[in-house]
């Protein structure tokens, strides 16, 4: 079976539901056992989403998606100049 990607919108109302069931008593394991994930997910999600609500979530991805953009074209600005030193030192 694949895995399944959830988006931040589910990924919060999954940590408020798990966040209900530990203050009734029930255990990690339970509870992620009932939401059909593994604990090192719950951990890693509470970890990264913690204390976001759905808005800041979704502007956190939307901040990180404008982020690859410009990490690209440093990317390739230093590729190129790696480039024209190696070609500016070969003739010599």
């Amino acid at each position: 079976m694949g895995r399944k990607r959830h988006r931040a919108e589910e990924i919060i109302g999954h940590l408020r539901e798990a966040e209900v069931e530990l203050s009734k008593g029930q255990s990690v394991a339970h509870v992620c056992k009932r939401i059909g994930i593994t604990e090192q997910t719950y951990y890693r999600w509470r970890k990264e989403y913690g204390g976001l609500r759905t808005d800041q979530a979704k502007r956190m991805k939307d901040l990180e998606s404008e982020n690859v953009r410009p990490k690209k074209l440093v990317v390739d600005l230093s590729l190129d100049k790696a480039i024209l030193k190696e070609a500016f030192s070969g003739n010599d």
